[in-house]
Order: C-alpha cells, then sequence, then structure tokens
C-alpha cells in the first residue's frame, strides 16, 4: 500500500511546534546561557549633564563636602567683615593709596583675616592685614621685594583700571551669587589688565574664579574649583 500524506490537521500542527521554538530560540539571553542571540534594543543614552550639574557631581559625588569646600564654608561663616570694607580700612591705612588685592585667609588656630596690598601712584605696594571679625586694621608694611620695574609695571595699572574692585566683584557676584573671598588686580596670559575675583557659593561650597577685564567690566574667564 503506497504511503498517505499527512492532513492539514497535521501539518498545522508541526508549523505551529516550529513556530514556538522559533520564539524560544529568540528570547535568549545574550551571554549564550540560553543559546541564543536576543535582539532586545538598548535602552536610550542618558542626556549629558549640564557644567552645574556636572560641577556638583564632580565635587561632591555621596553629598559629602571635601575638605577644601569644608574649609571654605567654616571661613566665610566666621568673617563677618566684607572684602570692601577691608579694602576701605587698608585704603585709609594708606593715605592717597589705591586698592590692588585682598584674600580671606585664617584657620582654627588663627580667627579670620583680611591680607590686602595697597598701592600709591608711584606703584609702592604696601600690606595690610584687616581682622575679619573687628574690621580693624594693622599697621601697614611696605613690600621690599617690588623691584623698580615691578613698580613702574603697577603704576601703569592703577592709571590704566578704570573698573575698581568693588565694579569687577558685582560683576562676578551677579553672575554667581555668592560671597567674594578673593580679589587681585592683574593680567592675563594675552596682557588684558583684569580682576581676578574669587566666589564662593552657599548652595556647594565650591569657588568660582571669574577674570573681569579692567577696562570694560567683560567677565573674559570663568572657572568653578569643585575641590
Amino acid at each position: 500500500m503506497g504511503e498517505r500524506s499527512m492532513g492539514p490537521r497535521v501539518m498545522g500542527l508541526i508549523c505551529a511546534a516550529a513556530a514556538a521554538g522559533a520564539v524560544l530560540t529568540g528570547c535568549g539571553n545574550n551571554n549564550g546561557d540560553g543559546g541564543g542571540t536576543g535582539n532586545n534594543p538598548l535602552p536610550p543614552p542618558l542626556p549629558p549633564l549640564s557644567p552645574s550639574q556636572a560641577a556638583a557631581a564632580a565635587g561632591s559625588p555621596t553629598g559629602a563636602l571635601t575638605q577644601d569646600q569644608a574649609d571654605r564654608k567654616a571661613l566665610v561663616a566666621r568673617a563677618k567683615v566684607s572684602y570692601d570694607k577691608a579694602l576701605r580700612a587698608a585704603v585709609a591705612a594708606v593715605p592717597a593709596s589705591k586698592p590692588v588685592s585682598a584674600e580671606l585667609e585664617g584657620s582654627d588656630v588663627v580667627g579670620p583675616r583680611w591680607d590686602t596690598q595697597v598701592a600709591t601712584s608711584d606703584g609702592t605696594v604696601r600690606s595690610v592685614r584687616v581682622d575679619a571679625v573687628s574690621g580693624k586694621a594693622d599697621p601697614p608694611r611696605t613690600e621690599t621685594d617690588d623691584d623698580g620695574d615691578d613698580r613702574r609695571e603697577l603704576a601703569g595699572w592703577l592709571k590704566k583700571a578704570t573698573v575698581t574692585a568693588e565694579q569687577a566683584a558685582r560683576t562676578a557676584t551677579d553672575k554667581t551669587k555668592g560671597t567674594v573671598t578673593s580679589i587681585e588686580l592683574d593680567d592675563s596670559d594675552d596682557g588684558k589688565l583684569m580682576w581676578s575675583v574669587d566666589v564662593v557659593t552657599p548652595k556647594d561650597w565650591n569657588k568660582t574664579t571669574f577674570d573681569v577685564d579692567a577696562t570694560n567690566r567683560k567677565i573674559l574667564r570663568e572657572h568653578v574649583d569643585t575641590d
């Protein structure tokens, strides 16, 4: 007797079984344990962090302050006298002088103070330490390591600078709200006269340095220190 061909019902069962096997094979994981290669698409990439998010993540990945951030927080909290009041006290201690720099310093042993420098029109620099709690200025000290070229250069800067220290600091704090902890008249790498201003932000205790053109108040550079 000749062979009988398979009926449509049998053929349907075979096709269904083959299809089920194909589905199972396709669902295998990608590491070879299930024997399949997998075809699930990868999740979409995360959007890039903004500069402020990246700075915060780099400086404090777990939410804890770095040592520098903790030091800034403690020093700013102890200082009761702002940079501009310290500079005014220093200028008052040296007649006919103009501000050159001010920096907030201090430690657990030494109370907070402003180390300031002012200069007369001939470029002679005098250092004045100002108590950052009482505002009292120590007697000025003349810097003896400045030679004639340094004095002439500084005298030229004082004449050229049409932007005051207070104006430069306001330009910086208008951009980033915080406390000015340092300001200095200097020149950039390409020879532009500028005020370098450090601003500490209370939200994260990072320090942002702004280089502000001393002739037009334009911000030449901005750098966030997250350490």
